[in-house]
């Protein structure tokens, strides 16, 4: 049997509403879609990478840092709808997203959400990564997307709220959502032609499309150490935690030759 064809995703736009500029700030001298595509690189089971953009700019990053692209509409609503786009031109079994939001990402995490050989390519199937909350002060941010699944890791709900709310219990952990997923094929495809849905809209949760259609997403644990970067604060944070990692020796850098 042949191996699948998975190919990586980074969904990266100019004009964020809160961090304009976001994919390109820069980290220890480099622009922050570059050091998700390093780490992309870098995962076992990839057979190759686009960052998919709207905006020229961003696109100019990329072929200046020797970055494969594509450029998408800019009228998609969400990353969602940017990664059906791709999905339509760009023919594979599965398709693993990373938001461009998201430089701590190390390729071990990325190959957490490789489908295992009993995930049917021509189905239907959307796996999403989360990790435990350790800092409290992320359960009550908003910019934290909180997960409560079934027995089986399959999603119930999403919120940016505590979720589930402790009333009877607080012996359990927070989880909170990881910006990797993974895609069939037809999975995307139904993002891209089904409409935002009335609680995808209230929440901003872009998931939320599977869950009020019907459809399933199965939530995978990862120990990660990451953060997204939604402010200029966790920016810092960020910078100072690369800057550290390049001085122990713990970053690895991907060598095209």
């Amino acid at each position: 049997m042949n191996e699948p064809k998975i190919i990586g995703v980074i969904p990266a736009r100019y004009k964020s509403t809160r961090f304009p500029g976001k994919p390109l700030a820069d980290i220890c001298g480099k622009p922050m879609i570059w050091w998700v595509y390093q780490q992309f690189k870098l995962a076992k089971g990839i057979s190759d990478v686009f960052v998919a953009t709207d905006d020229q700019s961003i696109a100019n990053v990329c072929e200046d840092y020797h970055m494969k692209y594509i450029l998408t509409s800019d009228k998609h609503p969400t990353h969602l709808d940017r990664l059906a786009e791709v999905a339509e031109k760009i023919e594979a079994d599965f398709y693993i997203n990373i938001n461009g939001d998201e430089p701590l990402m190390k390729p071990e995490y990325i190959e957490c959400l490789l489908p295992n050989k009993s995930i049917d390519p021509a189905g239907f199937y959307f796996a999403n990564a989360m990790t435990k909350i350790v800092k409290p002060v992320e359960v009550n941010d908003v910019s934290r997307i909180k997960i409560a699944t079934d027995n089986q890791g399959y999603a119930l709900y999403l919120a940016r709220t505590p979720i589930p709310y402790p009333k009877a219990s607080s012996n359990f952990d927070y989880m909170k959502f990881v910006g990797i997923q993974c895609f069939t094929r037809s999975a995307l495809l139904f993002c891209g032609k089904t409409p935002r849905g009335k609680i995808e809209g209230i929440e901003d949760i872009d998931e939320y499309r599977f869950l009020e259609n019907g459809e399933k997403i199965k939530f995978i644990e990862i120990p990660a150490e990451t953060l997204s970067v939604d402010t200029k604060a966790d920016l810092e944070v960020v910078r100072a935690v690369i800057k550290r990692r390049i001085s122990s020796g713990e970053i690895v850098f991907y060598n095209e030759q």
